[in-house]
Formats: C-alpha cells, sequence, structure tokens
C-alpha cells in the first residue's frame, strides 16, 4: 500500500507556489529610463512574481504605462514586446530631431550629447525663452510614441492586471496630482513628463501639469493606502549621493534637479521608517496599518558616470545599453533577495535615505 501511494504521488503533477505580489515605483529620468526597461524585462523572467501596483512618474510612467498594457493584451510576453516597440519607436523619433550626438561624443563614448551644436543652442534658447515662445505650436515627438503603443482604453478596462498611479505637479496649486484607473489617457502620461523648460504645460479638465518628479519621484503613498502587497520595488535613476562636489554650472543645475527630485521620495522614506519602527516594536494597535518592505534595484555608479545630458541621448544602442544593465542589475538583485520578498526590506531604510 505504501509503494502504490508513493507512485500515485510520483504521479500528480506538482503544483507551483503561489506567485509573490509586488509593487513598483518607477523614477523618472529621461532616456536613462531604458535602465528601468531592462529592469522590468528582466522581472518579467520571474514567474513567481506578479505586480499589483505601479506608482511612476515621468519616463518611469511611460515605461509603467506601457508595462500595464502589455500585460493586460499579452500577459509576460506582450508585455516585452510592448516596452521593446515603445523604446524603438522612441529612438526613431530622436533619430529624426535634431539632437544627435556630434562626432565628438561619439569618440569620447560617453553617450552624452555636450558636444553637439543643436543641443547648446537648444540650452541657450531654454534660459531665455520659454516653451510657448520657441515651441509655440506645441510639438512633442513623445505623445507619438505614446499613442502608437498604448489603447488606453484597455487600461482603463476591466482586463487591467495592474494598478497604475502616474503622478504629475499641479502648476497653479504645488500639489501632487495623481491620475489612477479612468483618468489614465496619453495626456496623463505626457503631464508627467512635462520639463516645463521643453514643453508647453499640459492641459487637463482646466488644470496645468508639469513633470511629476518635482512633488513625488515617484509618490509611495497611493502603493501603501491602495494596494494590498507590502512590498515596494524602487527602481532608481536618480542617484541620492555622489562623491564629488559640482563645480560647472551644468553639474551644479543637474545635482539641483537630482536633490529636488529625490526629496520627496526621502521625506515619504523618514514616514516609513517610523511607522516601520512602531510596528515591529508592537505601539501600534490599529491592525489596519501594515508594515511596508522596501526594496530597490539601481546602479549609481552607472548613473554617477553618465553626463546629465545623456538624459536627451535617445540613439539607439545607448538605450539598449541601459536596458542591458538594467537586465543585469535586476538579474543580480533578484539572486540574492528573490526569497526574502513578503519577508523583510532588502534596504536599509535609515542608511540609505535618511
Amino acid at each position: 500500500m505504501a509503494v502504490d501511494s508513493i507512485r500515485e504521488a510520483v504521479k500528480k503533477p506538482r503544483s507551483k507556489p503561489a506567485a509573490k505580489a509586488i509593487n513598483l515605483a518607477l523614477q523618472g529620468g529621461g532616456a536613462h529610463g531604458g535602465f528601468t526597461w531592462g529592469v522590468l524585462d528582466r522581472l518579467l523572467d520571474e514567474e513567481s512574481l506578479t505586480f499589483e501596483g505601479i506608482s511612476a512618474t515621468s519616463a518611469g510612467a511611460m515605461n509603467g504605462a506601457v508595462l500595464a498594457y502589455g500585460l493586460a493584451i499579452g500577459g509576460r510576453e506582450g508585455a516585452r514586446e510592448a516596452l521593446a516597440s515603445f523604446w524603438r519607436r522612441i529612438s526613431d523619433a530622436a533619430r529624426l530631431g535634431p539632437l544627435q550626438p556630434s562626432p565628438m561624443d561619439w569618440m569620447l563614448k560617453d553617450f552624452s550629447l555636450s558636444s553637439s551644436p543643436a543641443f547648446a543652442i537648444l540650452g541657450f534658447m531654454t534660459r531665455l525663452l520659454s516653451p510657448y515662445q520657441f515651441n509655440p505650436m506645441n510639438f512633442n515627438p513623445l505623445k507619438d510614441a505614446v499613442e502608437q503603443s498604448i489603447d488606453f482604453d484597455v487600461l482603463k478596462g476591466r482586463d487591467c492586471p495592474v494598478k497604475l498611479f502616474l503622478s504629475a505637479t499641479n502648476v497653479r496649486t504645488g500639489k501632487i496630482k495623481v491620475f489612477e484607473k479612468d483618468e489614465i489617457s496619453v495626456s496623463a502620461v505626457l503631464a508627467s513628463a512635462c520639463l516645463p523648460t521643453m514643453f508647453q504645460a499640459v492641459e487637463i479638465d482646466g488644470e496645468a501639469y508639469w513633470d511629476g518628479g518635482y512633488m513625488g519621484n515617484p509618490p509611495l503613498f497611493p502603493l501603501i493606502y491602495k494596494c494590498q502587497s507590502a512590498d515596494i520595488l524602487i527602481v532608481h535613476l536618480n542617484p541620492l549621493a555622489r562623491s564629488d562636489v559640482p563645480y560647472t554650472a551644468d553639474e551644479i543645475l543637474n545635482r539641483i534637479n537630482e536633490v529636488s527630485f529625490n526629496s520627496s521620495l526621502m521625506r515619504e522614506m523618514r514616514a516609513v521608517s517610523f511607522v516601520t519602527k512602531l510596528v515591529t516594536e508592537n505601539r501600534i494597535s490599529d491592525r489596519s496599518i501594515k508594515q511596508v518592505l522596501i526594496h530597490s534595484v539601481s546602479n549609481d555608479e552607472l548613473m554617477n558616470r553618465l553626463n546629465a545630458v545623456s538624459k536627451y541621448n535617445a540613439d539607439w544602442d545607448f538605450i539598449t545599453y541601459l536596458r542591458d544593465e538594467g537586465r543585469r542589475c535586476a538579474g543580480d538583485w533578484l539572486g540574492k533577495n528573490l526569497s526574502r520578498i513578503g519577508v523583510e526590506s532588502t534596504v536599509d531604510i535609515d542608511q540609505t535615505y535618511l
């Protein structure tokens, strides 16, 4: 009888363990969003993971919306194809524009546009003129790429498997606006990525919006309050720390942007740290308050090495280089931390963010 029981057990297929649901927090960073593409592409390989919510800003909003759309229409493979097609469209659109690497940029192989005459002219113009003056027709090359890559009716429908939260900054009030479900549209995505020196503010329902990075890059509170999963994986594009003090005008401006775009995330992390201590010390009786588990994938060494101007370089070789780096970093993180998801944070919040 015992032998027969063993044989029957062997014949039965083993059921796969339930997938772990995580939330994604995707930062903005222009063309450096190619790194996030690579991270997402590698995470999609891991069938033991599913995505419950995505909070995203700027380039992160584009990656997040494309990922959600791809998952809705074709599962993991659909998401991979959607992300690849989107970034190819971005690169093709950039190839037709004036911002091209100069021969000196190619020789230096730093992927920047710092020697590009067109970029120098554009930089001068944006210091003297507003987008309403130098771009009165409000041309935005990102719009076509987004519209061709996403059917927003799908994102608003019941079949979308991910809760999507895209943030923008209300120009008039200075408050954060989080677009979700029925509010998700091409305008919401463009609003989240609207750099005020480059593009006219995006108007939605009578309100004007700029890039969401000023008030949330990205915001974590939608994932904390509106998702069940306690795990939040942050994909960083803006270095938290730099070893050197900036001296040139461009370096100073870039560091100002990094600090300001990270400031809201740092404030939220302080709150997460405070609540985590209260929960672990059993000082909260309200069981509805959950402990948040923080994880992150980043490559500060790479981002510190890249010229800030490279955020405007959508050359395909550069984008795919970033993608490959993102895949590698995500693979390293999964190898070390996959078993810790749902158990504990893999980031020392106090040491990293406070």
